[in-house]
């Protein structure tokens, strides 16, 4: 398993983007109940989010994230960084 830490950056203004998080959190909680997604929440500057993911391939999380509401209405970027999950506290030993 690959790990990933997506890095979602507002194209525009909170005020433009507050009215579609609860679709977003719903198409996270997908990624949830699939088990694929670890945590995830916005920055302090509310200009974005981090959430951190497992899959086979990078090809996964990006096509899962083409579907975010906030990616499909351009009110969102997104950066993909796969890292190598080498130090955890053990009670990840069974995600990671």
């Amino acid at each position: 398993m690959k790990h990933y830490i997506i890095e979602i950056t507002a194209k525009v203004s909170p005020d433009k983007i507050d009215p579609h998080l609860p679709a977003h959190r719903a198409f996270l909680q997908n990624g949830y109940e699939e088990g694929f997604l670890l945590i995830s929440g916005t920055l302090d500057s509310h200009k974005g989010g981090i959430v951190v993911a497992r899959s086979e391939s990078l090809e996964h999380i990006k096509s899962y994230f083409q579907e975010d509401p906030l990616h499909k209405l351009h009110l969102a970027k997104y950066r993909f960084i796969e890292f190598n999950a080498l130090k955890y506290q053990p009670f990840l030993r069974d995600w990671i």
